[in-house]
């Protein structure tokens, strides 16, 4: 969806407009993976409520697909802030679970949950703000997003197993590329269906040019 409209958004010469929007779209999607993915190499335990949990951050990648083209086409971030935040509100519950679990990463944990909230919080202060401010702020709940796991990590490490990370990102790695294939193969569709439509149109112009001049003589 978002490279659809990145697509449009060139065709139609608004080329950083669409590359400004499509990298907050490609951060929401790629940032709440990050953080699930690393998560899940610590912390999975595989039961029903991590289950519920995984299933509600994914409804919430697909309401994000469907803010993306109100974002694109009239600006408008609403459905796609309230959908990111659906997910990483998902990913405070699973950080909690773990803080309660493990009393020797709790401070670890608990940082990730406290930081994660306030910086959803300040994402939904972000849509009360004027309309020439959203593109300031934006760039700075970015930062304050990727700074969460810097100040949390700073307490102790959480564990991680490199297999596991390693799978997890070839399989996103495949994901991006299927993707970028599929994009191509649209993009190669329409064009051919684009001139197929030209060439039938000239086709009719010219016989409706033959059939006026039959009529003149």
């Amino acid at each position: 969806m978002a490279s659809s409209q990145l697509h449009h958004q060139l065709a139609d010469r608004g080329v950083l407009n669409g590359v400004l929007i499509y990298a907050v779209a490609f951060f929401g999607i790629w940032w709440a993976w990050m953080n699930f993915t690393w998560f899940a190499t610590s912390f999975a335990v595989d039961d029903w409520l991590y289950r519920v949990v995984t299933i509600v951050q994914m409804g919430g990648v697909l309401v994000l697909a469907a803010g993306i083209e109100p974002a694109f086409e009239h600006h408008d971030f609403r459905l796609l802030v309230w959908a990111y935040v659906v997910m990483r509100v998902a990913m405070v519950a699973q950080w909690v679970r773990a803080a309660v679990s493990d009393r020797a990463l709790r401070t670890t944990t608990i940082s990730y949950a406290l930081g994660i909230a306030i910086t959803q919080a300040l994402w939904i202060v972000m849509l009360g703000l004027p309309g020439k401010a959203i593109p300031v702020a934006i760039p700075v709940l970015i930062l304050a997003e990727l700074a969460v796991p810097v100040i949390a990590e700073r307490h102790h490490a959480t564990p991680w197993h490199p297999h596991h990370i390693t799978e997890r990102y070839g399989l996103f790695t495949l994901i991006v590329l299927g993707e970028s294939v599929l994009a191509s193969a649209n993009a190669i569709i329409e064009a051919l269906h684009t001139s197929r439509e030209h060439a039938e149109a000239a086709a009719h112009a010219d016989l409706l040019g033959s059939l006026v001049g039959l009529s003149a003589h």
